[in-house]
């Protein structure tokens, strides 16, 4: 039985030899999910989670070890399935097998922000971290989508970006963009040719993470620190469908394949929306000129009575 020794101290029975054995499987498993197929970011959370096991001084040979962490730990369930399922292939690549504890991830409804508190982050942040911020705001874009971008996906002359390499089994997509953002990407240096560079992830999320802080502090809003990238994606869904009452178009505009994981949004807009208040313009005609004048500025069919098709149009 193997047993890995720590940074502040060794383990008894450890020998640098058996941690050497252990970092040459790490790597091995990094290799393995590559050829696999799996996304970078899977890639590099499961990489995560094992280092710290690694040196957390967890014999990664024997399971019953790493049952005991999970059941000492106070981790939220969702991420206690993380680590389940990340040494679980851990040790399909070692050829063996465990009996992991039972875990119920139950899934929690996300933090939507005020659009004021993502511009406060956008405003008060770098250059290139404001950039990719507001990137996320209006495109919804993963953050692993969003980091892999080019600059042959950009057009800055028509407003768009192309994304060609969801995550997640997503539907490729074409966004247009705001004149902001159009000046802030032709404000970014070009000097590879990713639109936010080569950098880590690690890299990337410290400086955001120093950011939210600073500006969270200078703000006295610690609702600040609760914003993520991905919060930039489930704000810019629940907007969308309270601005159009349409979740297939929230679907497509998310890139999901089933309709299913869009329907938290209408959730979402249920809760932070008084659906009652909402003041709608109504207009009655018949004539088929006016029909067509109605639904080009936007009016929405609702029914025919009386010989008038009538359409409203939300204030």
């Amino acid at each position: 039985m193997v047993t890995v020794e720590t940074r502040q101290k060794q383990a008894a029975g450890a020998t640098a030899h058996d941690e050497a054995d252990i970092r040459g499987k790490l790597i091995e498993f990094l290799w393995y999910m590559k050829k696999g197929g799996y996304s970078k970011s899977t890639i590099e959370t499961y990489s995560t989670i094992l280092n710290r096991l690694f040196h957390s001084g967890l014999n990664l040979y024997d399971p019953e070890t790493i049952k005991e962490y999970l059941a000492k730990q106070d981790f939220r369930q969702s991420y206690k399935h993380v680590i389940i399922a990340s040494y679980t292939l851990f040790l399909k690549t070692q050829r063996m097998k465990w009996d992991p504890p039972l875990c119920k991830p139950t899934r929690t409804l996300p933090f939507i922000p005020t659009e004021r508190e993502l511009d406060d982050l956008i405003s008060a942040s770098g250059k290139k971290t404001a950039t990719f911020l507001q990137l996320l705001k209006e495109t919804a874009m993963r953050v692993g989508e969003a980091s892999k971008l080019r600059w042959v996906d950009v057009d800055l002359q028509r407003k768009t970006v192309i994304l060609n390499n969801p995550e997640k089994s997503g539907k490729p997509r074409i966004f247009n963009l705001s004149n902001k953002l159009v000046t802030m990407l032709a404000l970014l240096p070009k000097r590879t040719e990713y639109l936010f560079g080569t950098g880590s992830k690690k890299s990337r999320n410290g400086v955001y993470y120093a950011a939210r802080k600073r500006i969270a502090h200078k703000l006295g809003n610690p609702r600040l620190q609760r914003i993520g990238f991905h919060t930039f994606r489930h704000w810019k869904a629940t907007m969308l469908y309270h601005e159009t009452r349409d979740p297939l178009l929230v679907k497509e505009f998310l890139g999901h394949r089933s309709l299913d994981t869009t329907l938290l949004y209408i959730q979402l807009e249920k809760a932070l929306f008084d659906s009652t208040a909402d003041e709608f313009t109504v207009r009655a005609t018949s004539d088929p000129q006016e029909i067509q004048a109605l639904l080009e500025v936007g009016f929405e069919y609702v029914c025919d009575k009386d010989g008038l098709m009538f359409f409203k149009k939300r204030k």
